[in-house]
């Protein structure tokens, strides 16, 4: 089902930094602005009030100068005493037009720029009155003509300049305190600009955080749970998706997977119940199959002995009494009813594999062979059977005897005419198994039988060729297969017959050394 649109995860958390990002931006630039604010003050009280107090202290000192001149040339009537007084008026105007030019950089001060006015008006008030008139009659009738005059004393014309000039050094503490005031406000503006920019990243944090443990961490949690339960077993339980819509999402997938994979548990354990039904049927039909061989083979015995009794009674009486084809008849009953003994003998020993066991030991493969030798001595008088280093493995020592007795029976009887027979049984190890070869140099087998050759009852070559009932090689397979191993025709041997036999290697636990093996 479709979830409805919302905001994915990365949209809001884009949302969020922008909006951090925009904010401190924002920010940045009011700081930039209180920053350059702040710069301007600190010029003006480095570049411009600092040289204009200085500027101020020194025309001072330079009307001071003025007025010590002109009193020393009033006095002593000598033109070297007017040097001061030159100086003086040189360094006024210099040091004026220097406050004047500071004034004016940037914003001029209205204040300042009358306090300038003021002082030039009052020193060119007292030159006039007194300076100048003094030196003019010093200069035209010596010092008495100078003292004679009224404006000789000219103290308070002169107490009026320095008053203008305090005017103008408040005038510029004035604009100096403005800007170390402005240059604190814009400290404190920039502190607070700080503090807010810190606030708000601390803000944007914890709203990022709550945002992702919402939308992130407690969603996963639950989905984690979700998906433990059904991991454990519970593949019924919706798993359904909170939080971001890529979690929702996720969880929609992994809740199709559940579904998929319940479906087919369903349909596993469906065809598993039909497996095992099948196998206890097979399992039922096998053994009913085993004991019906087994009764009607054993129950057959007796009759078919009677049979053979008489027919072998007739033969041995009336052999020769009647006609020739009297006695033929007499002879394919005998024949048939050993035969069909052998069938049944056989077939009773192919039943009982598996059924009457004496539970599995260690058997050593080499004494097996030497009984395999024993048993068919009387057929091998020209064979060479050949084993050595054959390992020791877990069955039951008899039926290993059957296994190899029709084997080796076999590669005796299919041997190659004028052809001394020679039987090879090799084994070799390939992880947990034994490889176990048996190869001979008879007439061999053809590719396309490689697996009939395992049926019961199959038959190769006709029964007056070769003796036998062909359960043989199907009396090995089933042995052999009881063992857990598996046998099998190598069709690309060109000369002879090689069969593979795999059985099962001792686990190390319950391996013991071979010494210790008792032979029976």
């Amino acid at each position: 089902m479709p979830r409805s649109r919302s905001w994915t995860l990365r949209s809001r958390v884009m949302a969020i930094c922008a909006a951090l990002g925009v904010l401190l931006v924002g920010l940045s630039v009011a700081a930039a602005l209180i920053a350059a604010d702040s710069n301007e003050r600190i010029d003006v009280l480095t570049d411009k009030t600092g040289p204009m107090r200085t500027a101020g202290q020194s025309l001072d000192a330079a009307f001071v100068d003025q007025e010590t001149g002109m009193r020393g040339y009033l006095l002593s009537g000598r033109t070297d005493n007017l040097s001061p007084y030159e100086r003086g008026r040189a360094a006024e105007a210099d040091l004026l037009d220097q406050i004047d030019r500071l004034n004016r950089t940037g914003r001029a001060d209205a204040a300042v720029t009358a306090a300038i006015a003021q002082v030039r008006a009052r020193a060119e008030t007292w030159r006039a009155e007194v300076a100048d008139p003094v030196i003019a009659a010093v200069r035209t009738g010596g010092p008495e003509a100078g003292q004679s005059l009224p404006a000789a004393d000219g103290t308070a014309q002169f107490d009026a300049v320095r008053a203008a000039v305090g005017d103008l050094q408040d005038s510029i503490s004035v604009v100096r305190n403005a800007a170390v005031s402005a240059a604190k406000n814009t400290g404190g503006a920039l502190l607070a600009l700080e503090i807010t920019a810190a606030a708000a990243v601390l803000v944007f944090a914890v709203a990022l955080m709550l945002l992702l443990d919402r939308l992130i961490n407690r969603p996963v949690l639950v989905l984690a749970r979700q998906i433990r339960a059904v991991a454990a077993g519970d593949y019924d339980r919706a798993i359904v998706g909170r939080g971001a819509p890529e979690l929702a999402g996720l969880a929609d997938d992994v809740d199709a997977m559940r579904r998929k994979i319940a479906a087919e548990l369903r349909e596993v354990q469906q065809a598993r119940a039909q497996v095992d039904a099948k196998a206890a049927e097979l399992t039922r039909s096998n053994r009913d199959l085993e004991q019906f061989a087994y009764v009607a083979s054993h129950d057959l015995q007796e009759p078919l002995r009677k049979v053979a009794s008489f027919c072998q009674l007739l033969q041995r009486r009336y052999q020769g009494q009647l006609d020739a084809r009297a006695d033929q008849y007499i002879a394919f009953a005998v024949d048939g009813a050993d035969r069909m003994q052998r069938l049944i003998n056989d077939l009773l020993a192919f039943s009982r594999i598996g059924r009457l066991t004496s539970g599995f030991k260690r058997v050593d493969l080499n004494h097996v062979l030497d009984i395999v030798r024993s048993q068919l001595s009387a057929r091998s008088e020209d064979a060479e059977i050949v084993a050595a280093d054959l390992p020791t493995v877990e069955g039951e020592e008899p039926l290993l005897t059957t296994l190899f007795v029709n084997l080796i029976g076999n590669s005796l009887k299919f041997r190659r005419p004028d052809v001394p027979p020679e039987v090879v049984v090799s084994a070799e190890r390939s992880g947990d198994i034994w490889q176990i070869t048996v190869r001979d140099n008879g007439i061999g087998i053809e590719p396309e039988f490689a697996d009939k050759v395992f049926v019961i009852f199959q038959r190769l070559h006709p029964r007056e060729a070769y003796e036998g009932t062909g359960i043989g090689l199907a009396i090995v397979k089933k042995i052999v297969e009881y063992h857990g191993g598996t046998i099998e025709l190598d069709p690309s041997v060109a000369v002879g017959a090689s069969f593979t036999i795999t059985l099962p290697v001792i686990a190390p636990a319950e391996e013991e050394p071979a010494a210790e093996i008792a032979s029976p």
